[in-house]
């Protein structure tokens, strides 16, 4: 099974995407998490990205706050899916992160999920890994069924 790489701007964003990599755990897929500056490390980020695929990886997570380049700088440099987690970051509440992450040109695509949006960054990694791992596209459909399941019994539960 090919590896999902979560690459962080900052040690800081840990607390932030530790749901993705819980997330990916839980459907056992094998994670890997770095620290990566786009300003302050590009040779490693550049170096790490333009190894991904010959190195197991099959989907990026990128997690990056205010000019969030990180992402980026990630896929211009592979044909792997990345995927942008805009973080909360600065006064401006993550829309500048979430601006800077959705913004790419042409050529160069950085799937964006919501500010903080970890959880759903790792599920659409497993859904990207599933189109060719029909265990992987099982579980998804496990889970689904599950929060189906939870809605209904939450309906159930409603008294009013």
């Amino acid at each position: 099974m090919k590896k999902v790489a979560v690459i962080m701007g900052s040690d800081s964003d840990l607390p932030k995407v530790q749901p993705a990599i819980d997330q990916l755990r839980a459907f056992g897929v094998p994670v890997e998490a770095h620290v990566f500056s786009a300003h302050r490390t590009p040779e490693q980020a550049i170096a790490f990205s333009k190894n991904a695929a010959e190195n197991g990886f099959g989907v990026m997570i990128a997690a990056a706050g205010k000019a969030a380049h990180l992402g980026g700088v990630l896929a211009a440099n592979t044909i792997l899916p990345v995927i942008g987690i805009p973080i909360k970051a600065s006064a401006l509440e993550g829309m500048d992160a979430l601006l800077s992450t959705v913004q790419m040109p042409a050529g160069i695509p950085v799937a964006t999920v919501a500010i903080d949006g970890a959880k759903n960054a790792a599920i659409l990694a497993v859904q990207m890994l599933a189109i060719d791992d029909a265990k992987l596209a099982d579980k998804l459909m496990e889970m689904r069924r599950q929060m189906t399941q939870e809605v209904i019994e939450k309906d159930k539960n409603l008294k009013y």
